[in-house]
């Protein structure tokens, strides 16, 4: 699986042994990451992803990317399918950034770059959900395109028709 560039990222698809040692938040000698990079739910996910690869093989593209600024190679967050799409084509993201790069319009550069490419992944409804206190990853979706559908008592959902 190839890499996904925009103007200021590299989203790298995690092989196993990358996801491994971000889950273990313990980089190793070429890994370049930000001073604040992985966060708890970056590690988590790469645990996620990483456990089913081990038990499953990796299953790129739906799986989890590393988030990569272009202009130094630093990892800065990570973005990740919750599986492969159901029977209707719908599939679930998450994604995440270190603290230290927030507010620069990087989550949005990197959702952007998924929904772009999703349709030739065979996708054709995009999902993500956020706390309902979580602002920020809000206005990511909406400005992506994806629109609110519903809450519960802990979580807002939006989704977007890519077909």
């Amino acid at each position: 699986m190839n890499d996904l560039l925009t103007e200021r990222l590299i989203l790298h698809p995690f092989t196993l042994a990358e996801a491994e040692r971000v889950a273990a938040g313990q980089a190793q000698p070429g890994d370049n990451w930000a001073a604040d990079y992985p966060s708890e739910g970056e590690r988590v996910g790469a645990g996620m992803f990483a456990k089913n690869a081990a038990n499953n093989g990796a299953r790129q593209p739906f799986g989890g990317w590393e988030i990569r600024r272009r202009s130094d190679g630093a990892a800065i967050g990570g973005l990740g399918f919750h599986g492969a799409p159901d029977e209707h084509g719908t599939v679930s993201v998450g994604y995440g950034l270190s603290e230290s790069v927030r507010g620069q319009g990087y989550a949005s550069e990197a959702l952007r770059a998924v929904l772009a490419a999703a349709p030739g992944w065979g996708v054709k409804r995009l999902v993500g959900d956020t706390d309902l206190d979580n602002l920020p990853s809000q206005r990511v979706m909406e400005a992506c395109g994806l629109t609110f559908t519903h809450q519960d008592e802990e979580l807002k959902y939006y989704g977007i028709d890519l077909v």
